[in-house]
């Protein structure tokens, strides 16, 4: 597989999940400024902004609501946006358009093309469901209706690394504000995860069940742990020889080094040092995604369409 091609399917899965998952961590932010008339809305904002690695204003001016939706929701020249991502996964599906489906392809497309309609003035909250329906039936067109060869795996790669690295970002969200932001169940509720996770704890709640299940459970699609494993089974379809010594493959070792901390990590000390643990996952997937474009795409020129939030 030609290497543009192959950034260009790693790019869909991770675009498409970033604008998911931002809605997700958006549509939090919103309910919980909507519920508490007593929340400090410059606070909350500029935390938000620095959890997802976005320029925080420093002229004095307050941020609120309408300035962090304008900069990670609707703006389309920017790839760390809602909109952005769209935009830009339906622009790496037209650059593989010989290799990804028909049907992929059409729903990118249509979904570039609504972004330009009504839905760009919809409520937030329409509107984040709308994101997460359209993320929803990309992700099952991939499942459904793509071969398990490097075509899914480099777009599996992608979402998974993103996947991580925003769980990761949103369950610093909680972290980092405290009492003043989301509580556990909220965050559980974000990511469709409440009701499994009542299943598996048979109905016991806790913010220290809930905190685990989000970050260690291994069958749970979202949580940190399933998401760092699912990119090291597809990197290692991928690269499948290695040597008798060690892991060869950069991404697998910053991937695999960060998820063994975890897993092996107390859940009480993990807790206690949580917002750190989570920025080393955000940059163990940095890291991992510098090693894959390294070793798959390697290229000495500019790819303008393509960026990273770091």
């Amino acid at each position: 597989m030609l290497s543009r091609i192959a950034e260009s399917l790693f790019w869909i899965g991770r675009y498409v999940e970033r604008a998911d998952d931002t809605a997700r961590i958006l549509d939090v932010h919103v309910q919980m400024l909507s519920e508490d008339p007593w929340a400090e809305e410059d606070l909350a904002c500029r935390s938000l902004l620095a959890v997802m690695d976005h320029p925080v204003p420093d002229d004095g001016a307050l941020v609120d609501r309408d300035h962090v939706l304008r900069l990670l929701a609707h703006d389309q020249l920017d790839p760390s946006s809602i909109a952005g991502a769209l935009v830009a996964a339906r622009e790496n599906a037209r650059r593989a358009r010989e290799i990804v489906s028909t049907e992929l392809w059409e729903c990118l497309n249509t979904t570039r093309n609504q972004l330009f309609g009504s839905i760009r003035t919809a409520p937030p909250h329409e509107y984040f469901s709308w994101v997460r329906e359209r993320a929803a039936i990309v992700a099952g067109l991939m499942d459904s209706a793509t071969s398990r060869d490097a075509t899914w795996h480099f777009m599996i790669l992608g979402r998974s690394i993103e996947r991580a690295d925003m769980t990761a970002r949103l369950v610093t969200t909680q972290a980092r504000l405290g009492a003043a932001g989301p509580g556990w169940t909220t965050l559980l509720r974000s990511c469709g995860a409440y009701e499994s996770y009542l299943r598996a704890n048979r109905g016991l709640a806790s913010d220290e069940r809930a905190a685990g299940f989000l970050l260690l459970d291994r069958l749970f699609p979202r949580s940190v742990v399933h998401a760092l494993d699912s990119a090291e089974a597809c990197l290692r379809e991928l690269g499948p020889f290695e040597g008798r010594h060690g892991v060869a493959d950069e991404a697998r070792r910053e991937l695999g080094l960060v998820r063994t901390g975890l897993e092996y990590a107390r859940l009480p000390d993990l807790l206690a040092t949580l917002p750190d643990a989570m920025e080393q996952v955000q940059r163990a997937c940095s890291r991992a995604s510098d090693a894959v474009r390294a070793r798959y795409f390697p290229s000495g020129a500019v790819t303008t369409w393509v960026g990273e939030a770091l």
